[in-house]
């Protein structure tokens, strides 16, 4: 079968590779959709949170249909959708899917239906493909206090994990912000229905922020990573505000007021991945019907998945980038 994999740093190719098979308690799956994220660039230049070896075959950002059920799988059939988690723990050790093991970006591949779920006929392939990254943002947004219609919401970054960090909060009711310089995601925010952007670089967004939120947001989250971001998070917040760092800034020092998380009784939280979310996140997703397309900026085949690497590294004009393998 045919397969996109990293067969050392900074080597991405497209090959065939075996056919997988399954045991009695494992599925087959075949993949529908796979989005590039942006730990994938990270991988392929040789760095990640874990210990990580070559060949790797990336994707953990997929939706697929099961194809075959080996004999003791119960729940599960030929034809059902399914997404699944990216954080798995086995007898020997917790694997990152797409890192530590092989990932989605082949035709097929064998899974353990513990970390697969079910997806609602609401929820189409488009939608499914973007489980991974929303149950990261649904995450943030639940982890320092759901917000509701009376609060407002200052979301910093509007990458991928920003956008759906801000569809999550618009979901919930709450008046959303969007801070980010590249007009393409702002305007993907206001599709999503964020009440109002902000261009960093236009302007002092602290006055901006300020001035749209009266005095401060309910909730922030930091989502882009950025040191000119994060040095602003303490005063996009109101006095008892609350304040989530999703976006990863390891191995950078910033300056930054910390007495103002004293001077004004913040509650800061810092959040990564969804641990626990993910059937919350899918049943949210078809009781709202909020509409997670616009973030999918470009889609490719299996067969140009190099161009579609090179595509997502264009930051001003693409978000997410998908490749369809069948």
């Amino acid at each position: 079968m045919k397969a996109l994999f990293f067969d050392e740093p900074k080597k991405p190719i497209i090959s065939q590779v075996q056919s997988p098979s399954i045991t009695a308690n494992e599925v087959m799956i075949r993949s529908r959709r796979v989005g590039i994220c942006h730990s994938d660039y990270e991988l392929l230049a040789g760095q990640y949170i874990i210990p990580i070896s070559y060949p790797v075959i990336p994707g953990h950002e997929w939706v697929g249909e099961v194809v075959e059920v080996g004999e003791n799988v119960t729940g599960l059939k030929s034809g059902d959708r399914v997404v699944g988690e990216c954080v798995i723990k086995t007898p020997e050790r917790i694997h990152h899917f797409g890192f530590s093991m092989d990932g989605a970006n082949r035709e097929y591949f064998a899974a353990r239906p513990e970390w697969l779920h079910k997806l609602p006929d609401a929820v189409d392939d488009a939608k499914g493909a973007l489980i991974e990254p929303f149950t990261c943002g649904f995450y943030a947004v639940l982890r320092n206090g759901a917000p509701n219609a009376a609060e407002t919401v200052v979301v910093s970054g509007g990458g991928t994990i920003g956008l759906v960090t801000a569809a999550a909060a618009i979901g919930m009711g709450a008046r959303v912000i969007v801070v980010d310089p590249v007009q393409l995601r702002r305007d993907i925010a206001k599709r999503l229905g964020a009440d109002a952007t902000v261009d960093p670089s236009a302007g002092d967004p602290v006055e901006a922020v300020q001035e749209l939120t009266q005095g401060g947001a309910d909730l922030v989250i930091e989502a882009s990573g950025h040191s000119s971001s994060l040095g602003n998070v303490f005063d996009y917040a109101r006095p008892e505000g609350r304040i989530s760092m999703v976006g990863i800034n390891i191995g950078h020092k910033i300056p930054a007021e910390l007495g103002k998380i004293q001077m004004k009784n913040l509650t800061v939280r810092g959040c990564i991945g969804s641990p626990g979310v993910w059937p919350a996140a899918i049943r949210f997703l078809e009781r709202t019907g909020i509409d997670l397309s616009p973030i999918q900026t470009h889609s490719f085949a299996l067969d140009d998945a190099l161009k579609a690497l090179e595509q997502g590294k264009n930051l001003r004009e693409a978000v997410k980038v998908t490749l369809e393998i069948a």
